[in-house]
C-alpha cells in the first residue's frame, strides 16, 4: 500500500506471493466466502494481509474476515493477521458486550505492536474486521480506509469510516501535528501518512489515533453479500458499484476476483485486496 510518502527514500489466510485467492463456508453451507489478493505496481513486496475463516468456539460460530494494508514493509500487517482475532476473542466481556471487547483489544493490540519496536520496524496497517456470530449479527470494525460494505436488498451500506487526513484534521491539529498536501495531491498527516488512523507508526502516533470505529446490524433475510476490501478497490470503484458487479456473481471468490479485475481495469495501481461474504444461495 502506498500510504506513506518518504522522505527521499496458512489457516489465518494471507500468501506472499503476486496474487492469492480461496474460498470456504460455515458448517451448513449457507454462508459462503471467497477473497482474492494482487499485488499493485509499487515497487515493493506486496504489503496485503487478509482473514478468511469460520471457527466454532463453545456453542458459536463465528465467521472471521478481514483485510489488513501495511505500508512501509509487512511486518504490521502480519502482525495483525496472527494476532488481532485472537486478541479480540480473548478479550473480557467479548461475548456479552462484543463492541467494547473489540475497541479494547484494537488498542491493546496498537500498544503490542508499539513495544515490538524495532522489531516490527517503523512501518503500520490499516485494518477492517468483520465478526459473524452464528450467522445472525456481524460486528465490524476499522482503523483507516480499508473499507466493509453490506448488500442489503441489493443497497450498499458502508458500514466502516474512511479515516482521512483531512476529515480528521481537528484531531490531528490537537495533537500538535499538521496535514499538508505536499509532497504529492493527497492530504497526509505531517506530510506522510494518508490516513488519520493506523496500527504502529511509531514516528507519528503521537499525532495518530489507532481506536476503531465500530459497527453492528442484524443479518436478516435481506442481507445479501459483505465485501472487505482495501483501497486499491474503494479508490476507482463505488460501494454500490461493487455490491452490483459481487451480487452477479454466485462464487464469492470469483466475485472477488471480478471486483479486483474491474479495479485493474480503472488503473488502480496499489496492493488490492478483497473479501467477498454471500449470505444467500
Amino acid at each position: 500500500m502506498d500510504k506513506l510518502c518518504c522522505f527521499g527514500a496458512s489457516q489465518l489466510g494471507g500468501g506472499r506471493s503476486s496474487s492469492s485467492s480461496g474460498k470456504g463456508k460455515n458448517q451448513e453451507g449457507l454462508i459462503k466466502y471467497g477473497f482474492n489478493l494482487i499485488k499493485g505496481k509499487a515497487n515493493h513486496p506486496m504489503e496485503d494481509y487478509h482473514v478468511a475463516k469460520f471457527v466454532h468456539i463453545q456453542e458459536y460460530e463465528l465467521g472471521l474476515f478481514a483485510i489488513y494494508d501495511g505500508h512501509l514493509g509487512d511486518s504490521v500487517p502480519s502482525y495483525l493477521q496472527k494476532h488481532l482475532f485472537r486478541n479480540i476473542l480473548k478479550e473480557e466481556g467479548f461475548w456479552t458486550d462484543p463492541g467494547r471487547a473489540i475497541s479494547k483489544a484494537y488498542e491493546r493490540t496498537d500498544q503490542a505492536i508499539l513495544s515490538h519496536n524495532p522489531d516490527l520496524g517503523r512501518g503500520g496497517s490499516t485494518a477492517v474486521t468483520a465478526i459473524l456470530i452464528n450467522g445472525q449479527r456481524l460486528w465490524v470494525a476499522n482503523v483507516g480506509d480499508s473499507r466493509a460494505v453490506l448488500s442489503r436488498g441489493g443497497q450498499a451500506i458502508q458500514m466502516s469510516i474512511d479515516h482521512e487526513p483531512n476529515t480528521e484534521r481537528g484531531s490531528i491539529e490537537n495533537k500538535g501535528g499538521f496535514v499538508s498536501n505536499m509532497p504529492g495531491d493527497v492530504p497526509r498527516v505531517n506530510g506522510q501518512l494518508a490516513v488519520s488512523r493506523a496500527f504502529g507508526d511509531k514516528s507519528l502516533k503521537s499525532h495518530l489515533r489507532s481506536d476503531p470505529d465500530v459497527q453492528n446490524c442484524i443479518i436478516d433475510n435481506s442481507t445479501d453479500i459483505l465485501i472487505l476490501a482495501s483501497d486499491g478497490l474503494w479508490k476507482v470503484v463505488s460501494n454500490q458499484e461493487a455490491v452490483d458487479i459481487a451480487r452477479r456473481i454466485k462464487d464469492p471468490m470469483k466475485a472477488a476476483k471480478q471486483l479486483i479485475a474491474e479495479a485493474l481495469e480503472r488503473d488502480s495501481k496499489d496492493d488490492i485486496s478483497c473479501v467477498v461474504v454471500r449470505f444467500t444461495g
